[in-house]
């Protein structure tokens, strides 16, 4: 039999989440996109997929309660993650010379941690210990 530490469940419900929302997202403007111009179903499932993130981070990932505060407070993830991203892709390409269709890849890898830890400061607070 196999057994998870809690730290790493918290991290496969983590990745297993961003791996739902991408899809469920991509699903939701590939729909919309039939009917409303492509950049308006592209931001509609967006933001769509910001609130399935919060949802399923507070209550599946890390169990908090569902509020207000953190439902309106919780895509300053998006916004550090999108700022830092390009940020990163920037020196990957320019500095480092990395090709541009591998960047993002690297960026990825770099982006899923601290997009966790961003999660969990915002839904949990200081009172983590994951």
């Amino acid at each position: 039999m196999i057994t998870v530490s809690s730290k790493m469940q918290y991290w496969l419900r983590f990745l297993a989440g961003g791996l739902l929302n991408t899809g469920l997202t991509y699903g939701l403007y590939f729909l919309l996109q039939k009917v409303f111009f492509y950049q308006i179903a592209y931001a509609l499932a967006y933001a769509s997929g910001i609130v399935f993130s919060y949802w399923f981070n507070a209550s599946i990932v890390f169990k908090t309660p569902l509020s207000w505060k953190g439902l309106f407070t919780y895509p300053l993830v998006y916004v550090v993650q999108y700022g830092t991203s390009a940020l990163l892709l920037g020196v990957l390409i320019e500095r480092l010379r990395i090709p541009a269709h591998l960047a993002p890849l690297l960026v990825l890898v770099v982006m899923i941690p601290l997009t966790f830890f961003l999660s969990r400061w915002i839904l949990r607070g200081r009172k983590s210990a994951v």
